[in-house]
């Protein structure tokens, strides 16, 4: 039988489709295997405990700034991390109780599965990244992320010394740079590509 064009145009789509998002995926796995993120909870949405959740995420970033400088690659940094769980976990409880809370709070390293996200100069692909994850109270308000490592999180400008500090190649800076162009609709592409994947396994 022979197919007409429009079957012959869709079969296509599909096949490049395949290709691009299997070296799309590939490529941003071994990105996201350098880097690790900072995922802050909120109690809830009020404004309050938004700010507080703020207050938080600046004395975790405080200390681990020290804690990681000259650091050059993400296991180093994932074991330097876990070895503070205990004292950022000390220091949440007392920006918490210093501002009239007492939620309790959880502080832990994990794997955790991240949406596209855009910043000022950069975006990130969607995947399963290390995550020091800090959740405040009962965890229902809107969360706050970033990237802890490289330390990108109080300004987050990816330049070229800070990339290759931590041995980020040319080609994956340009992956999450406007330099690849079209970069930001790439990750949202490999998104849908994963959610689609998910509805046949």
């Amino acid at each position: 039988m022979k197919l007409k064009v429009w079957e012959v145009a869709l079969i296509t789509a599909v096949i490049f489709t395949a290709i691009f998002g299997a070296t799309l995926n590939r490529d941003a796995q071994a990105l996201s295997d350098k880097l690790i993120r900072l995922h802050v909870v909120a109690n809830s949405d009020s404004d309050r405990d938004q700010e507080l959740k703020l207050k938080v995420r600046d004395e975790v970033l405080d200390i681990l700034e020290h804690r990681l400088e000259g650091v050059e690659d993400s296991e180093k940094a994932a074991l330097i991390i876990s070895e503070q769980l205990g004292a950022l976990k000390a220091t949440a409880e007392t920006v918490i109780e210093q501002n009239g809370y007492n939620y309790p709070v959880e502080v832990s390293l994990c794997r955790e599965d991240f949406p596209t996200t855009e910043y000022d100069t950069f975006s990130l692909p969607a995947g399963i990244y290390e995550s020091l994850r800090i959740v405040i109270g009962d965890g229902e308000g809107h969360n706050w992320w970033c990237v802890v490592f490289p330390p990108v999180c109080t300004a987050p400008v990816l330049d070229g010394d800070t990339a290759d500090a931590v041995g980020l190649t040319g080609e994956e800076v340009s992956l999450i740079t406007a330099e690849s162009g079209g970069y930001l609709v790439k990750f949202k592409l490999l998104e849908l590509l994963g959610k689609l994947k998910s509805l046949f396994v």
